[in-house]
């Protein structure tokens, strides 16, 4: 494995952890706010914390694009899932379950075979204006048909987001590649076009995903993690020649480990945290005035990160000022 693929694997490593902590955000939000609209997000200073978040993983991400082909960073993003299982243990004083030590260790085999087979030398090429339009075009085109009024919003909300994100992340090597190589000018007609382009892809899967988010984090996170790598493999493979080594055999491998890592994101997805159990709440009084508080999915061992639950909170004593004249007699 070359240099070039060790810092593309480890940026990507970073990258899967500001983006695991991202997701929990949006989805707590989410959960809080409901239906609000784009202005009472840009309001919200947890929507810019998310946001910041996201910034600072895909610049991670941008940087490792450029030392390692699509087929390698792309895949690694299901890390996000592998990373929030400690942590997620962790915050809810628990052990690892076995399922989620299986979830983990199908993903981490099945990325493992796809770094084997996918492993190559730093991009090179990139895609042209023409191509560049024509990806964009037929991913709106996607976008479009997953984001009309139907069944199962958070679902095609998801994939849309992935497949925006999945497209973004394959506009944004073209980018860097063609204004580092030192074949034209940095910024080219080519390179502001697909810069646009990119943050518009970007733009779009962040707020995509907000909404997919709204009915809770497991199996909308999955789906946004699967369809991402998906995009971006197939432009590598197709527009890009970014292959898959060992022929046959490797193609076979390549094909197994894809395989073996999506069942291992599904199965992260569908593991519940096993905390101390609930407390009735019928024999926990509640105050009168005490707001409701946000619901917290429970499907996704990454909800357990950051997502504090109202019940595992140590009660703090009321503090009540000091009221003046209470210690003086009342006279009779």
């Amino acid at each position: 494995m070359s240099a070039a693929i060790l810092i593309a694997v480890g940026l990507s490593l970073v990258s899967a952890v500001a983006y695991a902590a991202a997701a929990v955000a949006q989805e707590r939000l989410a959960a809080r706010d409901g239906g609000a609209g784009l202005g009472a997000m840009l309001r919200s200073g947890a929507w810019w914390s998310s946001v910041g978040l996201n910034s600072g993983a895909a610049l991670l991400h941008v940087v490792a694009l450029r030392f390692g082909p699509l087929t390698v960073v792309q895949p690694l993003g299901a890390l996000t899932l592998v990373a929030a299982v400690p942590l997620g243990a962790r915050a809810a004083g628990r052990r690892v379950s076995p399922a989620e030590w299986r979830g983990t260790a199908l993903t981490l085999l099945g990325l493992g075979a796809l770094l084997i087979t996918a492993s190559g030398p730093a991009p090179h090429r990139v895609l042209s204006l023409t191509a560049a339009l024509a990806v964009a075009g037929t991913t709106i085109a996607v976008i479009g048909l997953l984001s009309r009024p139907g069944t199962r919003p958070g679902l095609r909300h998801a994939a849309a987001s992935g497949f925006a994100s999945g497209v973004a992340s394959a506009l944004t090597q073209t980018a860097t590649v063609a204004a580092t190589d030192h074949s034209g000018p940095a910024l080219s007609p080519r390179v502001i076009v697909v810069a646009v382009l990119v943050a518009a892809f970007a733009t779009g899967g962040l707020l995509l995903s907000q909404t997919a988010y709204r009915g809770g984090l497991g199996a909308p996170l999955a789906v946004v993690t699967l369809a991402n790598p998906v995009a971006a493999a197939v432009i590598g493979l197709t527009l890009l020649g970014q292959g898959l080594q060992g022929g046959t055999g490797g193609i076979l491998l390549g094909v197994t480990g894809a395989l073996l890592a999506s069942w291992g994101v599904v199965v992260l997805t569908r593991v519940a945290p096993h905390g101390a159990p609930d407390p009735d709440p019928a024999s926990v009084p509640a105050p009168a005035s005490a707001p409701a508080p946000a619901p917290v999915d429970d499907e996704h061992p990454v909800a357990a990160v950051l997502a504090l639950r109202a019940e595992t909170a140590t009660a703090e004593p009321a503090l009540v000022p000091r009221q003046p004249g209470r210690n003086r007699l009342t006279p009779l």
